[in-house]
């Protein structure tokens, strides 16, 4: 194998192994910051891992039927020179020291198991076999925690590579169902990130057309300008045959080209012939080949070790100056998160309750005014809610409230002939009109008080925004609720004086009806208006006769003209009370004049006559314009109503009302009881901050 590479790229390949580390022991999944490496892809049969275990010079992965790697193996190769190192802390009892004594140069390191170094290299594998098993069982499934390995050597160059799982089609055994949907989505997840290199294996005994690793490759990317190829299984082709074309990019072109390596045959692995062995038969076989012996330099396995550290060193040094600042963007990140989580010990104390009742308070003002920076460009919120259940739905509901549209003309009549008592009324009754339009005017205060309602609800959805908003309470679930209690209870307590005010204005309009209002038709106006109208729809009668060359009859004497010779007989004063058969029947029995007793009900029998449609035209004026200037001063006055009593009481007395409920020492301890959500999150993110510190360290001396 080649010897240690330059102090540079060591140190280059050695930042992304630090930062590796450190990710990893608070969950890679925390962090968005994708770092460089070289990941393993290929099918179960194309040789992943005999590539693997040349490159390292040891036998170490677990081999087998079926899925063998079943979690992501993250390999870090670091080259290590032979001469002993006085910092080292091995375990020296039992087989440990006569491991060490064997190979005193080379060992192993897992990422979980601190401080314990592995010189036996069947052991590494034991230990991945037995870690993968914890995680996922002794069936066939697979897990995304990755295996984090460590290997020290003088044999090797520094160099990460993540093993994953082999591509597999159908599920064997006790295999998942859907294995490769699960195995494909686990690679997808690695292969995708920009900062990774693909190094795709594939059988060179195989139609390259037909490789899953090339296949998958190109699906992320499809130029092939982050993919190396690898062929395995060069001295299994067929007698004539080569990989020449394909090494010459005529085929399948690959920016960073391909590699042709010999693996141990399975005879060998079964005889355990050493890699050493291996690596001298690999060499021997490129230096003899006539279609390779010009260019084996760059076949075999040193020479994809040496080109395989020479693209990640060139890649991490490409996006090293990315990483510093996503780095610095993610601690700057989690470090606000952490401070509103309280900071790393909390803050449990009385100030939090009084921060979070100013913070609300003023953000209900806010709010509530409209003064925000955070305004909504897609909908109203807020306050002009609020102006929209005033000056729409409120105003279009007064609005559209007839005053006739549960009163008919003919109940109007009634009422004219009650309102007239024992002696029939001369003009129209002012009693009449009083009646109809104070029932109408009590009419309005359903509308009003569903006013009030909606504002209240608009309050409470205010209320739960803010709530949502605000950080604090996602720590104290306790202060929430009880937050949430009291200004709801002050909510009701102050919707009681305010539908008060709005009935009792409903109450003032209909217990005096002001006539003398400067807006209102008065009665001889009202008188003038109708009569036009009812003249204006009668037809004009002839001014002449036409055969007699006389006036008209009626035209002189008020229809008393000397010309009339059949005198129509005028309508009594209840005429419309009474069937013609009833008034005949009243007037004559048996030849001899008779007068019955009323009935029990007497009711209107027949249509309005000309005088009654007169008086009820001129009521129903007078209601219309009276009624118009009702509802246009309860349009304006309700909604200040409920500004005064309600929204701008809560603006003005809700910190006061908080502070009271909650400012007490008996309850801030029960208050400021964190969730268990919050703890957990507060450990993962502090985690995280020091990892982030810990990586922004490594970084910055590079």
């Amino acid at each position: 194998m080649a010897t240690g590479p330059s102090g540079l790229g060591a140190e280059i390949v050695g930042t992304i192994n630090k930062l590796q580390d450190v990710f990893t022991t608070v969950g890679s999944s925390a962090s968005q910051i994708d770092l460089p490496q070289i990941c393993v892809l290929g099918s179960q049969s194309s040789g992943k891992s005999s590539v693997l275990e040349n490159i390292v010079g040891r036998d170490f992965l677990p081999r087998g039927a079926g899925i063998v790697t079943r979690r992501p193996l993250v390999l870090q190769l670091i080259n290590k020179p032979a001469a002993p190192t006085a910092n080292a802390t091995p375990q020296v009892n039992g087989a440990a020291a006569t491991d060490k004594a064997a190979n005193p140069d080379e060992w192993g390191e897992f990422l979980h198991l601190p401080n314990e170094k592995f010189y036996d290299f069947t052991k590494i594998r034991d230990e991945i076999v037995r870690d993968t098993e914890a995680k996922t069982g002794r069936n066939a499934g697979i897990s995304p925690l990755p295996i984090n390995l460590r290997i020290y050597s003088p044999h090797v160059l520094t160099l990460t590579l993540v093993d994953l799982p082999g591509i597999t089609k159908v599920p064997i055994g006790d295999q998942p169902r859907d294995i490769e949907k699960q195995i494909r989505d686990m690679l997808f997840k690695y292969i995708s990130k920009p900062s990774c290199i693909i190094l795709a294996v594939t059988a060179a005994n195989v139609d390259l057309a037909n490789s899953e690793g090339l296949k998958m490759a190109r699906e992320v990317d499809p130029e092939g300008t982050r993919t190396i190829g690898v062929l395995t299984k060069v001295d299994l082709m067929d007698v004539g045959t080569d990989v020449v074309d394909i090494l010459a990019g005529r085929v399948i072109p690959l920016r960073l080209g391909y590699v042709p390596v010999v693996n141990r045959g399975q005879r060998d692995i079964d005889s355990n012939r050493p890699i050493t062995v291996a690596l001298q038969k690999e060499r021997e076989f490129f230096e003899s080949h006539a279609s390779y012996r010009g260019k084996s330099l760059y076949c075999g396995t040193p020479f994809l070790a040496q080109k395989l550290n020479q693209i990640l060193k060139t890649h991490v040094r490409n996006t090293l100056p990315d990483i510093k600042g996503r780095i610095t963007q993610q601690l700057q990140k989690y470090t606000a998160e952490l401070q509103s989580l309280g900071g790393p010990l909390g803050d449990n104390n009385a100030n939090v309750v009084l921060s979070v009742i100013t913070e609300f308070t003023s953000d209900f003002r806010t709010v509530i005014d409209g003064n925000t920076n955070e305004l909504s460009l897609n909908e109203l919120s807020g306050g002009a809610r609020i102006s929209f259940v005033f000056h729409e739905l409120y105003n279009t509901g007064i609005k559209n409230i007839d005053p006739f549209d549960q009163v008919k003309d003919g109940d109007i009549r009634t009422l004219l002939y009650n309102s007239s008592g024992s002696t029939p009324a001369l003009f129209v009754g002012t009693a009449a009109f009083e009646a109809i339009v104070k029932q109408q005017i009590l009419r309005l205060e359903e509308p009003s008080l569903k006013c009030c309602q909606l504002v209240y609800d608009e309050l409470i959805r205010i209320l739960g925004q803010l709530l949502a908003k605000i950080q604090v309470f996602r720590r104290y679930p306790a202060l929430r609720e009880r937050f949430n209690s009291v200004v709801v209870n002050f909510f009701k307590n102050s919707m009681a004086p305010t539908t008060k005010l709005v009935s009792d204005m409903v109450a003032m309009q209909a217990c005096y009806i002001n006539t003398t209002h400067p807006d209102f038709i008065n009665g001889h106006k009202a008188m003038t208006i109708v009569n036009d109208r009812i003249n204006a729809a009668k037809p004009p009668p002839p001014a002449v006769d036409a055969k007699s060359g006389k006036l008209a009859p009626g035209q002189i004497n008020n229809n008393r003209d000397l010309d009339v010779e059949a005198k129509k007989e005028e309508p009594s004063f209840f005429g419309s009370f009474f069937a013609p058969k009833t008034k005949a029947a009243a007037a004559k029995k048996n030849g001899v004049s008779t007068m019955e007793v009323p009935p029990a009900i007497i009711r209107p029998q027949a249509a309005l006559n000309e005088r009654e449609t007169m008086e009820t035209e001129i009521i129903k004026l007078l209601i219309h314009s009276y009624f118009n200037i009702v509802k246009r001063e309860m349009i304006d006055m309700v909604p200040k109503a409920i500004s005064l009593t309600l929204v701008s009481h809560s603006t003005k007395n809700l910190q006061q009302e908080l502070l009271r409920e909650l400012y007490k020492p008996e309850v801030l301890d029960e208050l400021l009881k964190e969730s268990e959500a919050v703890v957990h999150r507060r450990k993962e993110v502090i985690g995280m901050v020091q990892a982030l510190n810990k990586a922004e360290e490594i970084v910055a001396g590079v």
